[in-house]
């Protein structure tokens, strides 16, 4: 069966080669979502929304001549970055000259050469400015803050070569600042994944390697034995790669999500390694024989601990019944790989044990402790002595986590994860004030006829749109073919900034021929216009205001502007974008996990009714689980935390894990009372003392295993660790107090003795033929010595 394990993991190690990084957002929204769709057609047409770097700069010490020069080089030098497909900038802005010979528009750049002389410099500067196709978007007129936009290709958006084009345009920016002390700043969705995408990597290996070191130490804290925590972190460690090895195996790559997967698997497994090892060292300790010791772990623990995995595989597999597919991809794997976690922990621990010596008197030395004992000592008599008042509190402090319920908010921002100390989130704050945002928001408008985007009326309806996006303080200046037709009118007279216009009728006849005969129109037409003219694409930058305010900003500003322009017209106009739908996703995705949550309640209720086949013991097992979610809950309405897909996820997760406690403990109630005349008190006393310990030591190494995720750089990741933490050290406490009072109240302790739930499996619900491989005639005591040893061993079994 080893044999059969590291097989299994030698394959599982072979498709870690397969496995890769996600370099895109996390699909969030179903596949089959009509904005979805119409998205994804948005993008054959025009393409890519969202390949535009942006950088930034505020310093008027730019707008010197050598460092101007230096601008302009490094622009140059960013454009011929292989994966670079244009660049647009200050330095290297064209102005339209008439040909009106060839009735055309030559393209000639401004800055041909940068001049030393500040005043030249200055004249220069003056004639870009007049160029409002491109000053408009190029720069802030208030501030003078300037903008370079960088293009990326659309293929290289979606591989690994993004990381090595992004370093390099940042590393171009970095030996600039050094040159000049000038300060740049770096923006738009390309930076964004590619920063998401290393921190992702870096904090898988991180957390691994932490998740690790915590669990170990608090292994041999707890045991006192190198053996018990050696072995332990070989099965996670094979597990670990089992997990990831699923990953690769059904396809999935490595999202911000499914990068906690090993770490969580870490600090979920090693519970099924506390309770097989305590049980094994209670006993031994009990008779001294290895052997029978090993092979009643398998036969009176084995049961339980499959169901206290599946309970906990439950609440991260109810995530594979979403319509989304990071959830469904996360739930999947932890789910398989939990269950697997089980198979491997019932096989290794025993068998490898059994090679191994017995325990020594001090690696038994844990059963004893006297600090455990006191505080499971004092437990027992709280609940005793003061159920009722345990059971009122509980139900005050539930009422007041409802309330803070009832405040709970759910938000969602493009920017959620991105620490508050890091360059991103600084950039992304200058863009915002400077431009305002670099998040892309686009409308298409479908005229319903072909060369419909032609018509002046309609051009005219456009640029009345966008006027009123321009006086918005959260959507920079949008730009349409109607801009480059403006362009054209300015550069027909002569480009003076006055006649930056649509034409008029007369203007109209006159712009016609030098717009038929103007060399790459119909290319740079290509990404504003659809190739039959009907359709024409209104690009805008948004702040990242989050998910409220975008929708109020979308369905009370910009929607009835629209219908007020079109509204009495064929033309049908829909607003699309990586913002929107990022925003849409994460509403879906809580409702998604709401969903979630309610099905894993109705799983595990399920699993509780096969297991006590008694309704009353079912409604009690949940209320100890029930309340910490509802503290959780209500703390975040307190503080006004956000109900986001990091946040929301953990209740149902959490859910999961800490319900094992109820198991553990209600099937040591019932073995009890079967064994102390179906007294409730003793029965009650006993199984505190005899689960508390393992109950305490799994909650302790899962409060510390998802802790350290508040260590992450991730708002999101630090939001689930925490909260997981709280809520699973909760638990413990609601399960080792709440629970039996729940029980010493409302439990009479009656049962049928010819009632035999599965529940009673577990333990030492077993019949002495079970032990009747030994055979007593064939036992021979060999030393005078060991007799009294052998019989003190014989009367105890």
């Amino acid at each position: 069966m080893i044999l059969s394990v590291a097989a299994v993991t030698v394959f599982m190690a072979n498709q870690l080669r397969q496995l890769e990084l996600s370099y895109d957002f996390a699909k969030v929204v179903p596949s089959n979502d009509p904005d979805l769709l119409y998205f994804q057609n948005f993008t054959k047409t025009f393409g890519e929304d969202g390949n535009m770097m942006v950088i930034g700069v505020a310093d008027s010490a730019v707008y010197e001549p050598l460092n101007f020069r230096r601008f302009k080089f490094m622009s140059d030098y960013i454009q011929n970055i292989p994966g670079v497909t244009h660049v647009v900038s200050l330095t290297n802005m064209n102005r339209l000259e008439k040909d009106t010979e060839q009735k055309t528009f030559h393209a000639v750049p401004i800055f041909q050469t940068i001049p030393s002389d500040p005043h030249s410099l200055d004249s220069l500067l003056k004639l870009a400015l007049d160029q409002r196709l491109y000053s408009d978007q190029l720069i802030n007129r208030d501030n003078g803050a300037m903008l370079m936009l960088v293009a990326l290709d659309d293929e290289i958006l979606q591989s690994k070569r993004r990381q090595t084009v992004v370093s390099d345009v940042v590393h171009a920016l970095d030996i600039y600042t050094e040159g000049t002390g000038i300060k740049l700043h770096i923006g738009g969705l390309p930076y964004l994944r590619n920063f998401l995408t290393s921190k992702v990597k870096e904090e898988l290996d991180l957390f691994l390697i932490l998740s690790a070191l915590v669990t170990a130490v608090i292994l041999f804290i707890f045991f006192r034995s190198w053996n018990a925590v050696v072995f332990p972190m070989i099965v996670i460690a094979v597990m670990v790669i089992w997990t990831m090895g699923t990953l690769a195996l059904f396809g999935y790559k490595i999202t911000l999500l499914t990068g906690l997967l090993g770490p969580i698997i870490v600090v979920i497994g090693i519970p099924n390694s506390i309770y097989l090892l305590n049980k094994y060292h209670l006993e031994y300790e009990r008779h001294g024989i290895k052997m029978l010791a090993l092979s009643r772990v398998i036969r009176k623990i084995g049961i339980v601990t499959l169901i206290t995995n599946f309970t906990t595989a439950v609440g991260f597999a109810v995530l594979a019944f979403t319509d989304i597919v990071i959830l469904k991809e996360f739930g999947i794997v932890a789910g398989i790989n939990i269950l697997a976690t089980f198979l491997v922990s019932i096989i290794l621990i025993p068998a490898v044990f059994s090679y191994l010596p017995a325990p020594s008197p001090n690696q038994l030395k844990h059963l004893n402790f006297k600090g455990l004992d006191w505080i499971l000592t004092g437990l027992d008599l709280l609940v005793h002595r003061q159920k009722y008042t345990i059971v009122g509190i509980s139900l005050i402090i539930a009422l007041i986590s409802l309330f803070g319920v009832s405040r709970l908010n759910s938000v969602s921002y493009m920017a959620d994860d991105i620490p508050k100390d890091s360059r991103v989130w600084q950039d992304l704050q200058f863009f915002q004030q400077n431009f305002k945002g670099v998040m892309p928001l686009e409308l298409v408008i479908d005229t319903g006829r072909r060369k419909g985007s032609s018509n002046l009326n309609f051009l005219r309806k456009v640029d009345s749109f966008e006027a009123f996006v321009a006086d918005n303080d959260h959507i920079s200046t949008a730009i349409s073919v109607a801009d480059f037709i403006k362009a054209a009118r300015q550069a027909f007279y002569n480009n003076n900034p006055a006649f930056y216009d649509l034409p008029n009728n007369q203007d109209k006849n006159f712009l016609q021929p030098y717009l038929r005969n103007q060399p790459g129109t119909s290319e740079l037409l290509a990404t504003m216009v659809d190739s039959t003219g009907q359709q024409v694409r209104v690009s805008m930058k948004v702040a990242d205001i989050g998910s409220v305010r975008m929708d109020s900003l979308l369905n009370y500003q910009l929607k009835p502007k629209v219908d007020e322009l079109f509204g009495d017209t064929d033309i049908k106009a829909t607003f699309t974008g990586t913002t929107l739908l990022f925003i849409k996703g994460n509403q879906f995705l809580v409702q998604n996990l709401r969903i979630s949550l309610l099905l894993a309640f109705l799983i595990i209720a399920l699993i509780m009714a096969l297991l006590f086949a008694n309704f009353r013991m079912i409604l009690i097992s949940l209320v100890p689980n029930t309340i910490p979610l509802l503290i959780t809950a209500g703390v975040m309405g307190f503080l006004n935390i956000p109900l986001k897909p990091s946040t929301a996820l953990i209740f149902s997760i959490a859910f999961g894990i800490s319900v094992d406690d109820s198991i553990h403990f209600l099937a040591k109630y019932r073995q009890e009372l079967f064994g102390n005349n179906f007294f409730v008190p003793i029965a009650i006393s006993k199984s505190i003392r005899e689960t508390g310990s393992s109950m305490m030591y799994t909650s302790i190494v899962l409060f510390f295993g998802f802790v350290i995720f508040a260590g992450s750089e991730f708002g999101g990741t630090v939001a689930l660790g925490i909260l997981a933490s709280t809520t699973l050290i909760i638990a413990m406490f609601t399960n080792l107090i709440v629970l039996p009072s729940l029980l010493l109240i409302f439990d009479s302790g009656k049962r049928s003795e010819d009632s035999h739930p599965l529940i009673e499996h577990y333990d030492e619900f077993y019949h002495e033929e079970s032990d009747e491989e030994i055979d007593m005639d064939r036992i021979r005591l060999v030393s005078n010595g060991n007799q009294e040893n052998i019989k003190k061993t014989l009367d105890s079994n």
